[in-house]
């Protein structure tokens, strides 16, 4: 089983004070809300097996309930996030947060922006990585190297301007995508099968998804996975914490013999996290 031990914050401070991805643009945050949605996640994972480790949120952090984004960590030790301008608040109290746990933190070449186990997912010596919005290629080489994984780099669809072009988020100043993290488009079932929607990538990397033969692969609907947020779920390859608004993908996982649960998640939609984005996977 995966997903063992998660770590997660809480929605005290979930804002929309800074629109650093595309989902903050229309948004108006609810955040009583947000902390009933956050409190139910909780107890889906604690149904579904998973050791539940809950700290304060970093004060005044708009996206400190996103603890996916804090680091990448396996076996005991912690590659750490740099994160965007909007979110550099959160880094200190991660790695505290993290060596409290017993983990060894380490830290990313300076200058080089990486987004955790947002842009970062193991599925057994596999890492598959998203680079060109919230995490640095060679970020993620550092990455996979000090973990000893194996790296696949994939580049998600850019978001583009009306004339074509790439759009350049004016808070971050770097390009933006609907799947700037990789977790939006691709998701770790069990350490031999992942699910991830095709249309979300680039060519090549679409190539490279395509020529891994010793995964099972599942493919995800398009729709389900813009609208409705498919991919950014949890699984221990028992049971799936996911979106409501999937159900094609439901049905295939429950085919497979893996229950499902599916709590209704829409405020926290609103700053483009999900299921998976507010938990951050220790073990």
């Amino acid at each position: 089983m995966i997903n063992q031990r998660l770590l997660v914050s809480g929605a005290d401070f979930f804002a929309d004070d800074h629109k650093i991805n595309p989902y903050y643009s229309e948004s108006v945050i609810d955040r009583d809300r947000a902390k009933r949605e956050h409190a139910t996640l909780i107890d889906c994972f604690k149904q579904a097996g998973i050791k539940v480790i809950k700290v304060d949120p970093p004060k005044d952090c708009q996206d400190g309930v996103y603890t996916a984004n804090w680091a990448l960590v396996r076996n005991g030790i912690a590659v750490m996030s740099s994160l965007p301008n909007a979110r550099k608040g959160e880094e200190a109290y991660a790695e505290k947060i993290l060596q409290e746990q017993g983990i060894k933190t380490i830290k990313v070449p300076a200058g080089l922006l990486f987004s955790g186990q947002g842009d970062s997912l193991i599925c057994g010596n596999y890492l598959f990585a998203g680079s060109g919005y919230r995490s640095d290629p060679e970020a993620q080489q550092f990455a996979a190297k000090t973990l000893d994984l194996d790296l696949i780099q994939l580049h998600a669809q850019p978001k583009t301007n009306p004339d074509g072009s790439e759009f350049i988020n004016p808070e971050t100043n770097h390009a933006d995508s609907f799947f700037y993290d990789l977790d939006l488009a691709l998701s770790v079932i069990d350490q031999h099968t992942v699910a991830y929607c095709p249309e979300a990538f680039d060519k090549a990397s679409r190539a490279k998804l395509e020529a891994i033969t010793n995964l099972d692969k599942i493919l995800v609907d398009p729709t389900e996975c813009t609208e409705g947020f498919a991919c950014n779920l949890v699984s221990t390859g028992k049971t799936v914490i996911m979106s409501a608004r999937a159900p094609k993908l439901r049905a295939e996982l429950e085919s497979r013999g893996l229950k499902c649960l599916t709590p209704e998640v829409e405020e926290l939609k609103k700053g483009g996290g999900y299921i998976r984005c507010i938990s951050l996977w220790l073990s």
